[in-house]
């Protein structure tokens, strides 16, 4: 059953006829339409998709290369729930430009080498070192504390996706088989979100921002935290070769837009927030978990060797799973597009590391958060601002991920208070500090005032 829905997960990506055209070259002459796929809700990709295309960015690079050239161009956003269809447009002409998570990419890479249709990871959106953009999450009122307790259990995931990738991984450290010990259940996000509070699946492994909007949304709770495997996570930019080839200006002008949205992004985290909240109709407090100025992806177009390393270690999963043969990553890999687009500040951008993490609050009618060096100090100034909360984010201790600190998984270790992700990462620390305990996130707050 388990080998079927992998299979109907590839039969679906050749569904799609091969088109004979571009998806840039199908207008009359004097007229060039860039076609764009993105995942709206899927929120690190917000610097190539969703929040580039409110702030228009790329339209004025090309309006002015149209007005150089004599050409008019036009900007066509689709818009896709998951990297697959992304894909299989890219290799039927249809979409010059996308944007998906690792595993997807590669998966993009083995597609578009198949069907003798290239493509090119070009830049980076969003990424986490440690791996902390996946993660598995139960019902709030469930029994399982731990990945041992999934055995026989069902899991909803989209196979294929780096969400899948971190459930592979996690299980297989935990000594479980993910085609035998477990009932794997392929699904889409959403409908994968509504078996989970329907009772038809027992767990939940996806990518952003569906964990955090279910916790948010008191749906869901953690069961386990993509960063414990400790291996980087990110999503990319992708495109045809033969655009590239073709039209090398129009995917600088795409890169020096999607910088330009980085940038805004990193210096006004909260508006950035707000923005995709708008387009997408997710909480802006969800957004910001994820997207925020300490939140769980780092935005930078930069294609940094630790990334393109970490890609190469998904192939033998995604070969295991029958999803990709070999894929050459170095050779999908192309980065002098950005590299140019970037200007001379991308070595500096390649070599640099996200800020050490910190604590947020944020209140209601600001339009900043406050940060804060400890969880302790966020716990003082929430308590003293009771009713004026809109958020609290605050990093795993152990992993650094940040998370709703109501939602978190609190332990009192003398006068410290510390905040986990997950039940079992706060009783492996309880395990081996004694004197240390579980406490509500009522009691962390009496305790820090």
């Amino acid at each position: 059953m388990k080998r079927t829905a992998l299979n109907t997960s590839l039969a679906a990506l050749l569904t799609f006829p091969l088109a004979g055209c571009a998806g840039a070259s199908a207008d009359g002459p004097g007229t060039v339409t860039v076609t764009i796929g993105y995942q709206s809700k899927t929120i690190n990709t917000v610097t190539a998709g969703t929040l580039l295309r409110s702030l228009g960015y790329f339209e004025r690079e090309l309006a002015a290369r149209g007005k150089r050239e004599g050409v008019t161009y036009k900007v066509k956003w689709q818009d896709f729930a998951t990297g697959a269809p992304i894909t299989a447009q890219m290799t039927a002409g249809k979409i010059d430009i996308g944007s998906m998570g690792d595993f997807p990419l590669l998966i993009n890479a083995a597609r578009g080498t198949q069907l003798n249709r290239p493509t090119k990871l070009v830049s980076v959106t969003g990424y986490n070192l440690r791996g902390g953009l996946n993660t598995i999450v139960t019902d709030p009122g469930s029994t399982l504390s731990s990945l041992a307790d999934l055995r026989g259990k069902k899991v909803s995931t989209s196979v294929g996706s780096a969400a899948d990738g971190t459930l592979v991984r996690a299980l297989r450290q935990a000594d479980i088989d993910p085609e035998e010990d477990i009932h794997k259940l392929n699904q889409q996000p959403a409908v994968g979100a509504s078996a989970l509070q329907a009772g038809s699946a027992d767990a939940l492994s996806q990518f952003v921002a569906w964990p955090g909007l279910l916790a948010f949304q008191g749906r869901a709770r953690a069961l386990y935290d993509g960063a414990e495997l400790n291996l980087p996570t990110f999503h990319g930019v992708t495109a045809r070769e033969d655009f590239a080839k073709k039209r090398p200006g129009v995917l600088e002008d795409f890169l020096r837009a999607q910088a330009r949205a980085t940038t805004y992004l990193n210096k006004r985290p909260v508006a950035a927030a707000e923005s995709v909240a708008k387009a997408t109709g997710l909480p802006p407090e969800v957004v910001y978990l994820y997207n925020g100025a300490h939140g769980i992806a780092t935005f930078d177009p930069s294609v940094k060797p630790v990334l393109v390393d970490a890609l190469k270690k998904d192939v033998p999963v995604l070969k295991s799973a029958k999803l990709v043969g070999d894929v050459d990553v170095d050779a999908f890999v192309d980065e002098r597009y950005v590299r140019k687009a970037y200007g001379d500040g991308y070595a500096t951008a390649q070599a640099a590391t996200p800020a050490p993490p910190r604590s947020e609050l944020w209140l209601k009618g600001e339009n900043k958060t406050r940060s804060f060096a400890t969880p302790a100090e966020l716990l003082r100034q929430a308590a003293k601002q009771r009713g004026k909360v809109r958020a609290a984010y605050v990093p795993d201790t152990t992993t650094e991920t940040s998370w709703f600190a109501d939602k978190a998984v609190w332990v009192a270790d003398g006068t410290k208070l510390l905040p986990f992700v997950t039940p079992s990462t706060a009783a492996a620390y309880t395990k081996a500090h004694p004197g240390a305990r579980t406490v509500s996130y009522n009691q962390a707050l009496k305790q820090a005032s």
